[in-house]
């Protein structure tokens, strides 16, 4: 009896592994046997639940936990270029289980010179829950390069087509193929696509909603690295040579741009300034919320004859206002718009404040000219085919796209200015600026610095604004921003040209208590 029993059970487990090996792969295993022409499925796995990924920029928080998801890795285009090296455009798409997608797709943004495939979380500008988590499938892409020397690596460029991959033909490929892949898990079409993106991922959305305006419905462009030439003409050469031309010297008598303001200098600049502009908003709470009324003039701070406590030396106070100011060729035209003055100009960190600058920038040491020709130097800086500069966007508002723009105020990197500028030039271009605000708002961050960070409420949900505005037809009149760097805080953006003021009454740490005007 026990053998005739052995002998069953030893029958049933064939049979039940006769069964399991004839049963297929499972859906998110099978898409690695996915063709599509010019596309590799390089890896495509399942992702359990709980799971938590590193943050695309350094000190930021772990993202997650993720809910179980499939993860397809691929390459579009692989081929040799220049010097033999491979190239071809990386990307990784992430999928809900099929009873949690929401319908909807989400690409994220690259940073820097891209050339990493960030995970496809959807995390920046979404709030407290990334894209994956609410549902959506989200891509990301190298944009067809990869980075050896860290975030800011161009040395792709010699290669002609990496350099137009980068510059605006990757997104749009990897969208492309991203749909595909969505449609074939699901079997069916993503009902809304969606990107968001800043710095370098601003510029990409922008370039999206001008040479792909039917690519995606809605699109976030975040302080855009717009005019990277002009931008690090003014960062990188302008503000230094302001500052050089009264800095202390070593002793080689070369300028120390990073011993040009004392911590007291700064203390005194940034009192001033919030003494002037911070209550203009209903409060006084260490944030400027109407940047565009403040009038601050460092003047104020320059010592007179005989005084040499509480003030500044003119010549100090002189260089900051020609920093300020933004780079003029010899005919006194502006080339690059200038900075605002903000609660983050005197803030140290990844991105310092323009009145904080070590003795590096993000490329190097900085100049120790005293001189500069701004003509010379702007005649190159121009790149038509990186710069998002069409206006005319009238396909992609007439097919119902909605584009928002933010910008930090206190940005070292990228005029809010310059943003703001683009932003108002599409108005004479798409009948007039309320007839652009039925398909584009503009959002001014206090205090952030570039894409985050400062002392700013830099935690928001740009994702659900545009998500509600293209699904529902709400337009945001203002978003809620909160932030670690003022706990218990709450304020609304507006969008320009409003900004948010305090009613009066009620606690001044709750947004519910401040209106758009």
């Amino acid at each position: 009896m026990i053998q005739s029993k052995s002998l069953l059970l030893a029958a049933l487990f064939c049979c039940t592994a006769s069964v399991s090996q004839a049963q297929p792969a499972s859906p998110c295993a099978d898409l690695a046997n996915l063709r599509m022409d010019g596309v590799e499925i390089t890896k495509a796995e399942l992702v359990p639940a709980g799971t938590t990924v590193a943050p695309p920029y350094p000190g930021a928080p772990r993202i997650g936990p993720l809910p179980a998801h499939c993860r397809v890795d691929g390459m579009i285009r692989r081929r040799k270029g220049v010097g033999g090296e491979e190239f071809g455009i990386g990307f990784a798409v992430a999928l809900p289980e099929k009873d949690a997608w929401n319908g909807d797709f989400m690409m994220q943004g690259g940073g820097g010179g891209n050339g990493v495939v960030a995970y496809p979380a959807g995390a920046s500008y979404s709030g407290d829950k990334p894209a994956l988590v609410r549902g959506f499938a989200v891509a990301s892409t190298d944009t067809g390069h990869k980075a050896k020397t860290g975030p800011f690596d161009f040395a792709f460029m010699r290669d002609q087509q990496a350099y137009l991959d980068f510059a605006y033909q990757a997104n749009a490929e990897v969208a492309g193929v991203a749909k595909q892949i969505i449609a074939h898990y699901y079997a069916k079409s993503a009902a809304y696509s969606y990107f968001v993106g800043c710095s370098t991922g601003g510029r990409e959305g922008m370039i999206l909603s001008q040479r792909y305006p039917a690519v995606f419905d809605g699109i976030v462009s975040g302080d855009p690295a717009m005019r990277t030439g002009l931008s690090n003409l003014a960062i990188g050469k302008w503000i230094p040579v302001a500052y050089n031309q009264a800095a202390p010297k070593d002793a080689s008598g070369k300028p120390q741009i990073d011993k040009f303001l004392t911590d007291a200098d700064r203390k005194l600049v940034m009192d001033a300034l919030l003494k002037t502009c911070d209550a203009k908003d209903g409060v006084a709470d260490g944030m400027i919320f109407d940047p565009l009324g403040c009038d601050f003039d460092p003047a104020v701070l320059a010592c007179k004859n005989g005084q040499t406590d509480q003030c500044i030396a003119p010549e100090k106070v002189a260089a900051i206002k020609k920093a300020f100011a933004g780079p003029k060729n010899a005919y006194g035209t502006q080339v690059y718009p200038g900075f605002l003055y903000d609660a983050g100009i005197t803030a140290k960190g990844f991105a310092s404040g323009l009145l904080a600058l070590g003795p590096n920038g993000i490329f190097g040491p900085y100049t120790t000219a005293t001189e500069i020709d701004v003509d010379k130097e702007a005649l190159h800086a121009s790149d038509p085919l990186v710069e998002p500069a069409s206006t005319n966007l009238s396909t992609f508002s007439g097919g119902g796209g909605k584009l928002i723009f933010f910008h930090g105020d206190s940005d070292p990197w990228f005029s809010p200015l310059d943003t703001l500028e683009y932003y108002k030039s599409l108005a004479p271009a798409n009948g007039g600026a309320d007839k652009v605000a039925e398909w584009s708002r503009m959002f001014l961050v206090p205090g952030m610095a570039h894409c985050g960070g400062g002392p700013a409420l830099d935690r928001f949900d740009m994702l659900g604004a545009v998500v509600n505005w293209v699904e529902k037809g709400t337009a945001p009149e203002s978003v809620i921003a909160t932030g670690q760097a003022f706990p218990g805080r709450s304020r609304p953006l507006c969008a320009f040209p409003k900004h948010a003021q305090y009613t009066g009454t009620g606690d001044s740490e709750d947004a519910k208590n401040f209106r758009c005007q």
